[in-house]
């Protein structure tokens, strides 16, 4: 696993832009839960969210999707 963000990943440029623009983002996990928040940041092994005031990490390992809302 490379411990450098891959910028030039149209994945990671499409999070890059869901965070720079504060937009509400729908994570579905791997186990079926559903979160939403806003992106704070990413690197190469997790995302973390903005959940009500609360900040949650997630593994990229965890992710089955994220959407834009």
């Amino acid at each position: 696993m490379s411990l450098e963000l891959e910028t030039g990943l149209p994945s990671t440029r499409l999070l890059q832009t869901y965070l720079r623009e504060k937009r509400t983002v729908e994570v579905k996990l791997v186990t079926g839960d559903t979160v939403t928040g806003s992106l704070s940041w990413q690197d190469p092994q997790c995302v973390c969210l903005n959940v009500e005031g609360d900040s949650v990490i997630v593994w990229r390992s965890a992710l089955a999707y994220v959407k834009g809302v």
